[in-house]
């Protein structure tokens, strides 16, 4: 018969040692791998809950309605757009450009005077718009800084009283 024997190596104090090629742990070593990750599991559980009870948000009564939220929208609110605004990005060669249409929010009442500022408004635009680098588009979190700039600008030339910020209706870039 031609079988293949496992050899056995001794150990320096002369036990045997498990034969090349066998598994060590087996049945045991998964029983306690499971106890381990159940003892956590309950462990993150115990410890992460908090130990006040949570109040139940309150509902409305069959007869109430919902508290409704309020508008954004003044009734006395108007919108200037302005013309289009066309500025090349960045300081390579002028192959990308930012296209905007801008809209200033301010009282009915103060119409004219954004009418009147127009020129002024796009100067001060297109400054900011100038100074902007290609890879700051790239970053989600500038549209909403972009807009606060731009905002910002508008209060200066208008005055603090004229515009309540600016809208932009349509964005370009290319």
């Amino acid at each position: 018969m031609a079988g293949k024997k496992a050899s056995k190596a001794t150990t320096t104090d002369g036990a045997e040692a498990a034969p090349d090629g066998a598994k060590s742990g087996g049945v045991v070593g998964i029983a306690l791998l499971a106890v381990g990750a159940l003892a956590t599991s309950f462990a993150t559980v115990y410890f992460l809950t908090p130990s006040a009870p949570v109040e139940a948000t309150p509902a409305c009564a069959p007869g109430e309605s919902p508290a409704v939220a309020e508008s954004s929208i003044k009734p006395n609110q108007s919108y200037v757009e302005l013309r289009d605004i066309l500025v090349t990005i960045g300081s390579e060669p002028a192959t990308r450009y930012i296209k905007l249409k801008i809209a200033i929010i301010c009282d009915t009442g103060n119409t004219t005077i954004v009418t009147d500022a127009e020129p002024v408004l796009i100067d001060a635009f297109t400054n900011y718009l100038r100074s902007v680098e290609l890879t700051d588009f790239e970053n989600p979190g500038f549209y909403s800084h972009m807009r606060d700039q731009l905002g910002r600008r508008s209060q200066l030339v208008l005055g603090g009283g004229v515009s309540d910020g600016v809208l932009i209706t349509e964005f370009l870039l290319r």
